[in-house]
């Protein structure tokens, strides 16, 4: 897309580029996102911006009205496998804040200076302008959402000092971190289930099947660290969170809208707010919040036997994970039982070896073993097989030592080669693993018993699955859904989590 082009989406207001390039009016000295409802600016007064980082680098403040702070990730992030894209989500899990831009670096296998320049060129900033305006956001939502000091929040954002925190705030929003607390009362309304915490709206772009994706986290939750509750059409999804200054709890309500919702209500309640921006990627992550379900539909939609299951099931996700290395040994510890078994399995383990939370929360008790403590376990309470128990011990050890690296930063085909390396998993597991894990929008899984029973309602043929990259994670989960029954929307997994 050129700016031509970027200009008539701002004419439109069209929302599917909310996020993927932001506005920037010179008569005016704001930057919005496309779909800002505000009167469309001559076309010579605008000039476009890869990332807010970049339009606030470029001296712009954000609109008040559109909060183009506020719009989903880049889906491009996603899907891209570069040292680009593990850059932005290394940067949006906090990374630069946590380890600074040495560690950001370090982490992806270049120096600072490569790594600066490489943001630079794609995206208007470096990796310390991203994370700033990223510290913008999470305090903003701090100083309208909570009674905590100002100077609290200054260093809970992640700011090094409160002058840098005020600086940045009247540079990004014109106003005080004061004075933007003070326009709170009529902005604070943002509803989530529960009380307390810090209550949140997850946006999204585009039509979201939340029914889809809350059935499929409630048929696998695990007792102790994720619960489901209320009704369809109204589900609470709570679940504990480790996170790098504490822990976490995490409620994400049901949508009513339906597809047509722009946002998911959430309440995260942390020990150290410190852990938000960590935290609300984490969910995001989850419930895959940054996909572009435009460009999924626009290929997926076309093909002769996906067209109708896109188009019964318009704003369907692919489910990603809270926790990588959780996701990792829940994948093994399912291998050739059925997803009940390996609830039961999953909460055992969670009973044995898993963290307690400083507070039962409901039903909410402890977090996930860390690999650690998992490596040098007996395992004996799950009366599994030596030799599977082995396999779970052998890929807990690889996650401890970072023979195997599954967080958003990893390079995904080093990842899954590392993981057929480690004997007891397969083909399956470690596309699985990399679709869920790593977030990978493209992944088939080929000897799925359920892809196959979904291939053969639709008449598809396996070799037609590379016209759907790349999204075939999406084609996955169309295939998984088109064999559902009315009470569960994927019952077939009963089945293909049996490899």
């Amino acid at each position: 897309m050129d700016d031509d082009g970027r200009y008539e989406a701002v004419r439109s207001r069209d929302e599917r580029f909310d996020g993927v390039f932001f506005t920037a009016v010179l008569t005016t000295g704001i930057y919005c996102r496309p779909s800002c409802p505000a009167t469309t600016p001559k076309r010579r007064n605008v000039r476009f911006h890869p990332s807010a980082a970049s339009a606030q680098a470029a001296g712009f403040r954000a609109c008040r009205r559109c909060r183009p702070d506020t719009v989903p990730g880049s889906a491009e992030w996603n899907a891209r496998a570069d040292a680009v894209g593990r850059a932005m989500r290394l940067i949006t899990d906090g990374i630069v804040d946590r380890e600074g831009v040495s560690g950001l670096a370090r982490r992806l296998g270049y120096s600072s200076r490569q790594v600066q320049r490489l943001l630079t060129v794609e995206l208007g900033a470096g990796p310390v302008a991203l994370a700033r305006a990223q510290r913008a956001h999470t305090a903003r939502i701090l100083l309208q959402t909570t009674e905590l000091p100002v100077t609290e929040i200054a260093f809970a954002a992640g700011f090094a000092s409160v002058r840098q925190f005020n600086d940045t705030i009247r540079a990004t929003y014109a106003r005080t971190p004061s004075e933007l607390r003070a326009a709170a009362p009529r902005e604070r309304a943002a509803p989530g289930p529960g009380t307390g915490g810090i209550p949140l709206r997850l946006a999204h772009r585009g039509p979201y099947d939340a029914r889809q994706v809350f059935d499929f986290l409630g048929l696998r939750a695990l007792a102790g660290i994720e619960e489901m509750t209320g009704t369809r059409g109204s589900r609470t999804y709570r679940r504990s969170l480790a996170l790098p200054h504490g822990t976490g709890i995490a409620e994400v309500g049901e949508p009513s809208g339906g597809p047509d919702a722009r946002w998911l209500p959430c309440r995260l309640h942390l020990t150290d707010t410190r852990d938000l921006t960590t935290a609300v990627q984490r969910v995001r992550r989850l419930f895959d919040l940054d996909a572009d379900p435009y460009a999924v539909a626009d290929r997926l939609g076309t093909d002769p036997f996906l067209a109708p299951l896109v188009a019964a099931r318009p704003g369907l996700r692919s489910p990603g994970a809270a926790d990588p290395d959780e996701l990792a040994v829940r994948a093994v510890l399912g291998q050739q039982i059925t997803v009940s078994s390996a609830r039961k399995l999953g909460g055992t383990l969670v009973a044995a070896y898993g963290k307690p939370l400083p507070a039962p929360d409901g039903s909410l008790t402890h977090t996930f073993p860390a690999a650690e403590t998992l490596a040098d376990a007996p395992l004996t309470e799950l009366g599994m097989p030596e030799s599977r128990r082995a396999t779970l011990r052998t890929l807990a050890t690889a996650l401890a030592d970072g023979t195997v690296h599954l967080g958003p930063g990893a390079d995904r085909d080093a990842t899954e080669h590392a993981l057929l390396a480690l004997r007891g998993i397969g083909p399956w597991t470690a596309g699985y693993m990399r679709m869920r894990a790593l977030g990978d929008p493209d992944v088939f899984l080929t000897g799925d018993a359920g892809v196959r029973h979904g291939l053969g309602l639709v008449g598809a043929e396996p070799a037609t699955a590379d016209a759907w990259r790349p999204w075939r994670s999406y084609a996955v989960h169309h295939l998984w859904t088109a064999t559902s029954t009315p009470e569960t929307t994927t019952p077939a997994l009963t089945t293909s989590e049996k490899h």
